[in-house]
């Protein structure tokens, strides 16, 4: 077989092997739009949300509730208010779900048994065999924490542990760090605030300062004090100058 045969059967095989991909994509039904949607918003909130981009958060978890609406479906309803739940376990926060409570009767058992575990409440083998896999072996070990691979699931076991009184000061440097490392500001606070509480009542004053240090820096958005000061008395001035203005 000469070369330039051989290059004709390969584009050949090439070409075939596209139409023949293109054909069973077409057979192949369309995602609906809703679910794009919502997965798009879902995942857009629960990062704003980490990032403390609330108003982008506020929006985007509207925009995905209005997508799943579409179905009717209360399931698909209780599944957007049990990603919101995780991105709020994830920066440790501690209060209720109560918009997935209000929901959980029309949810599945592996969603209702995943709320229980972000919930802190204690889970039966079954309950745990229903997780997502990334959280099954830490629900029973909070050791396995560090070596969940994505942040946000490691997040996550770190705010469920901390819920279920089972987390250690490993655990709360693990999620420390990992925030810091996606830069989730709000996370990051979430976390950094519960290390200091904890490093005053142990009286550890050095370690409640940096950490304390780190929250104002966080906070501060990296301005230094004096220049925060100047624009906003430059900003007052501005604002008292345009009144006057016609």
């Amino acid at each position: 077989m000469s070369t330039t045969t051989a290059r004709i059967l390969s584009r050949w095989t090439l070409w075939t092997g596209a139409a023949l991909a293109l054909a069973a994509c077409a057979d192949k039904p369309p995602t609906p739009d809703w679910k794009v949607n919502a997965h798009g918003s879902v995942q857009r909130a629960s990062d704003a949300y980490l990032s403390g981009k609330s108003r982008v958060a506020d929006q985007e978890w509207r925009t995905a509730r209005s997508e799943v609406s579409r179905t009717g479906s209360v399931e698909q309803l209780a599944l957007v208010e049990l990603n919101r739940c995780a991105a709020q376990v994830a920066s440790a926060q501690l209060q209720e779900c109560s918009a997935f409570e209000s929901l959980r009767a029309d949810a599945s058992v592996a969603e209702q048994a995943y709320a229980d575990y972000l919930a802190g409440r204690p889970l039966a083998a079954a309950q745990i065999a229903l997780l997502p896999e990334a959280q099954r072996k830490a629900a029973s070990d909070v050791g396995a924490i560090k070596a969940i691979a994505d942040p946000l699931s490691q997040l996550v076991a770190a705010g469920a542990a901390l819920k279920a009184g089972r987390a250690t000061p490993e655990t709360l440097v693990t999620a420390t760090e990992t925030a810091s490392a996606q830069g989730w500001s709000h996370a990051l606070l979430g976390w950094l605030s519960l290390r200091a509480e904890r490093a005053r009542a142990l009286g550890d004053v050095d370690l409640a300062t940096a950490l304390q240090r780190r929250m104002a820096l966080i906070e501060s958005q990296g301005q230094p004090a004096a220049a925060s000061a100047n624009g906003a008395r430059a900003d007052e001035k501005s604002e008292k100058a345009s009144v006057r203005r016609p």
